[in-house]
């Protein structure tokens, strides 16, 4: 498998993902956005979801805002000893090809009734006060990976404003795209909310990757 620096995360990954049996992309020239369904089989699912609720802690956010709602769910960072987060990364390796030395830990989220996700960008800003901290070693963030574990009674979809697409929650389904343009600079266009959940409870894993390997 090439290295990062060697291959191109704006063609190789989406040639890839366009070529993924069931796969589909968002009909849009602004961002690279796919879905899947039936990506995590429910077996695998439910140890997640039970590995959530016994690590959870408050989400954070890299920049503070000032806005103490802007995230109000809960994460939990999945270890690597953990044979079902293999399973997991395994399967997350298959389906993008890029190399698992560039991914970030895995983690879970569980946003519970009046919980989000305030409209954001999973790239670390360039202006932040906190980019050199989060990027000088493994550099920005390429790819995020996401899948809905479960389904809540009401709520919880994740809305793409500038593509004009939702997602509601269903159990299995992945949803993925490109934080970055052709040229490699951040795309605002993969501005998205993880909206309130209004009845029962959402669990979500994501995966993010890097340009470098993760140290």
């Amino acid at each position: 498998m090439k290295d990062l620096d060697e291959q191109d995360f704006g063609e190789t990954v989406s040639a890839r993902l366009r070529a993924w049996p069931g796969m589909q992309r968002v009909p849009s020239p602004k961002l690279e956005l796919f879905t899947l369904r039936d990506f995590v089989p429910a077996a695998m699912r439910s140890e997640l979801m039970a590995l959530i609720d016994a690590n959870r802690r408050p989400s954070t956010i890299a920049d503070p805002n000032g806005d103490d709602y802007f995230r109000t769910s809960e994460t939990c960072d999945l270890s690597p000893d953990e044979p079902v987060v293999q399973d997991l990364r395994a399967l997350f390796t298959q389906l993008s090809g890029i190399d698992p030395r560039h991914a970030e830990p895995s983690q879970g989220q569980r946003y519970e009734v009046g919980q989000e996700f305030k409209n954001h960008t999973d790239y670390f800003e360039p202006s932040g006060a906190d980019y050199q901290k989060y990027c000088s070693v493994a550099g920005q963030r390429t790819w995020t990976f996401m899948v809905y574990l479960n389904e809540p009674e009401a709520g919880g979809a994740t809305r793409f404003k500038v593509a004009g697409k939702m997602f509601q929650p269903e159990a299995g389904r992945l949803v993925c795209w490109n934080n970055m343009r052709a040229d490699g600079s951040p795309n605002a266009a993969t501005l998205h909310h993880g909206m309130k959940v209004r009845k029962g409870m959402k669990y979500v894993i994501t995966q993010w990757y890097r340009e470098k390997e993760w140290k």
